[in-house]
């Protein structure tokens, strides 16, 4: 049978999907692994380990199929930095997206011109995920480690170097490093001075379609980052079409023809290939926030049914949770405000409000802040008529519709899971020519929610009011933000 592999090198997992050359599906094997946080605030992970789970999963999923692919793809996590030795080996555990102990660095870097212009010529938001300000952070902090290293890397060159013994980086991970020239394709100048290094410390950017051979002789194409693969694996690639997930936290991206930087809202520009930008924003408070809410509802493990419940609470209740909103800033939150000292915050509250008007309000929550992104990707795109979504948020209908009515727009749910691996075996079809183009994946049989426009009235006015709550309460959050760390 003939078939490409895609391969997802995610925070929690690497997964390892087959897909026919229709660009369908039908076989995923999955290796998990830990994390550790010995300090608050750090995020880091034993690269040695993320490679055994990748060799397990490849390995696994030839010996599933029962030949060997055409091709492999690798899709990746973003913004992961590991220090390595002139071998490859690791000097230090490798920090993570999550890692946020450069937070400052990165709030500096955001009031300054320098850093505006860097994020403008590098797509890549000023915040404590990117390398640059993890680099920054280990120079300032660890100048023992950092005059120790030969190169800064990913997890995706860590795994590279392994297969080839050459250290390259593709055009779609160095552009979310806050380190590269996402337009001359080159590492950017005033960012390597910022973060006080030359070129030789970082890896040869190569293109999205790059590849070399395995001793069995099946081609590797090196691929791009998960979030780009997740558009492509989506649909998301076509002109009007957005990609919206949610899981845990969530993203909201389009693909355009060239970056589309915003300094405001700092959406990212990440390419996917020499034709297309993957361009959009992140937030902290997605699935999160709703588990955090059934949690404090709960003297018990969470189970299915728990979540099945509140879905059936929130139904009952009309839109706009007869006046209560939820800012679901948990944990702090990155597009389009990158502000982690905000904090949650019900507003409204009535003794007519009972369990379910703040169940729905949650989700409410949750949805405005993913359209707040959206809103900030339209400033410099062409108009969104469709979202096609994924994640957690599709075991919900009303969760669905919600997000329909909150946006105006037509949701489309796609592919519910491995995204970002299919999007890796599309990416190698093409570039092996085995297919001509990126296959059409929204087919008609796809389940399509339409927004109801009275309940999209209620929501643009209370957005308003979602929008200007934050506004207002901003420097408050701060303050008692500062307040409870000094007592801490």
């Amino acid at each position: 049978m003939d078939y490409v592999i895609g391969i997802d090198i995610g925070t929690g997992s690497v997964k390892a999907v087959s897909v026919d050359l229709e660009g369908k599906s039908f076989g995923a094997v999955q290796q998990y692994y830990s994390f550790n946080s010995p300090k608050p605030g750090f995020h880091e992970q034993n690269p040695e380990e993320i490679w055994d789970a990748f060799k397990k999963s490849m390995d696994e999923m030839i010996v599933e199929v029962g030949n060997m692919p055409k091709a492999i793809c690798l899709s990746s996590a973003m913004h992961s930095l590991i220090p390595v030795d002139e071998t490859g080996a690791a000097l230090a555990p490798m920090i993570t997206w999550a890692d946020n102990r450069s937070a400052e660095i990165a709030k500096k870097l955001r009031q300054s011109e320098i850093g505006l212009s860097i994020y403008k010529a590098t797509g890549t938001p000023l915040h404590a995920m990117s390398p640059l300000c993890k680099i920054i952070w280990l120079k300032e902090n660890d100048p023992d480690l950092f005059a120790r290293t030969s190169k800064f890397i990913s997890i995706k060159e860590y795994i590279w170097y392994k297969l080839f013994k050459e250290f390259k980086i593709d055009h779609s991970i160095a552009s979310c490093t806050g380190l590269f020239d996402v337009n001359q394709l080159i590492w950017h100048k005033n960012a390597l001075n910022m973060a006080g290094i030359g070129d030789e410390l970082l890896s040869e950017p190569v293109p999205t379609d790059y590849m070399k051979f395995l001793e069995s002789g099946v081609p590797v194409v090196i691929g791009a980052s998960d979030g780009c693969m997740a558009n492509l694996g989506s649909g998301g690639i076509k002109p009007g079409i957005a990609v919206m997930t949610i899981g845990t936290s969530g993203a909201v991206r389009i693909a355009s023809d060239r970056p589309l930087p915003n300094e405001k809202a700092m959406t990212f520009s990440y390419i996917l290939d020499k034709q297309t930008f993957i361009c959009g924003g992140p937030i902290n408070n997605g699935g999160i926030a709703l588990q955090w809410w059934l949690k404090s509802n709960s003297k018990q493990e969470l189970e299915e049914t728990d979540y099945d419940q509140l879905f059936a609470e929130v139904a009952a209740i009309k839109a706009g949770s007869n006046g209560l909103l939820f800012l679901p800033y948990l944990t702090g939150d990155r597009a389009p405000i990158w502000d982690s000292e905000g904090c949650g915050v019900f507003f409204g509250a009535k003794l007519a409000h009972d369990k379910g008007h703040f169940s729905r309000a949650v989700l409410e929550g949750i949805c405005y802040a993913m359209y707040d992104v959206l809103v900030a990707i339209e400033e410099n795109s062409a108009p969104v008529k469709q979202i096609n979504i994924s994640g957690g948020i599709v075991k919900s209908e009303i969760w669905m519709q919600i997000m329909a009515d909150i946006t105006g727009k037509d949701v489309v749910i796609t592919q519910t899971e491995d995204a970002s691996a299919v999007g890796a075996a599309l990416l190698a079809m093409k570039t092996l020519g085995l297919i001509g183009n990126y296959p059409d994946l929204l087919a008609t049989d796809l389940k399509t929610i339409k927004a109801n426009f009275s309940s999209t009235e209620i929501y643009l006015r209370n957005f308003i009011i979602y929008k200007k709550l934050y506004a207002d309460l901003k420097d408050t959050m701060h303050e008692f933000h500062n307040m409870n760390a000094q007592r801490d």
